[in-house]
């Protein structure tokens, strides 16, 4: 029996043929797969140099890195909370020490080792910006977190613009401090341990280049 009279009798039987003719559907697969790996390395490697643009940003003259503090479990803060008093607040765990860590070797990955560094005055903010290891951490009351507290939002994020607008922006700078604060200067609602790369113009306007995040 030939092949063409084998395949009529398995169909009417019900039986499904998965053998592809004359091979053509496994060219089909292969020239598929090729497309796949071309296209998935192409995303690969455009969404690299895009995150080296930013890097190299980061360390341009103009321009600022602000960071959500690392892993910190919870939302918001205990009842009892003191400012000043670690014992008191929502802190880093273990694994946001790490992140901070990592995030510090980041930056010198990318060629920048030192840094002017200001930071909430909250624990986990202070302890995210010294575990960065980038120089000497400045504390800055107007990174200080308003969740909870709505009605200093937009008194804090103008005194934030003022204060930007007055830097002399020609060295690195990194602000660490929290997620509302980062959202209302941004319109970027970043992770724990995001960073989020922005330009300060010389008529203080703030734009966002691009955003990092780290594990």
């Amino acid at each position: 029996m030939n092949r063409t009279r084998h395949q009529d009798i398995q169909s009417k039987q019900g039986i499904a043929v998965l053998s592809p003719p004359n091979g053509s559907l496994r060219r089909l697969w292969f020239i598929g797969t090729i497309v796949l790996i071309c296209v998935s390395w192409s995303m690969l490697v455009f969404s690299q140099e895009r995150e080296n643009a930013i890097w190299n940003a980061a360390g341009t003259s103009g321009n600022v890195v602000l960071i959500r503090h690392a892993l910190a479990p919870g939302m918001g803060d205990p009842p009892g909370f003191t400012l000043g008093d670690c014992s008191t607040q929502r802190i880093l765990s273990e694994e946001g020490r790490v992140q901070a860590v990592k995030i510090g070797e980041y930056f010198r990955a990318n060629g920048i080792r030192k840094a002017r560094v200001f930071s909430s005055q909250w624990c986990r903010c202070l302890d995210t910006a010294r575990l960065l290891d980038l120089g000497v951490v400045r504390e800055l009351p107007i990174l200080n977190s308003f969740f909870g507290r709505r009605e200093l939002e937009h008194q804090q994020t103008q005194a934030l613009r003022k204060w930007l607008a007055e830097q002399h922006l020609n060295e690195p700078l990194v602000l660490v401090s929290h997620q509302v604060n980062i959202t209302a200067l941004t319109g970027i609602y970043p992770a724990s341990g995001e960073m989020v790369i922005i330009r300060r113009s010389e008529d203080g306007a703030i734009s966002v280049i691009g955003t990092i995040k780290t594990d």
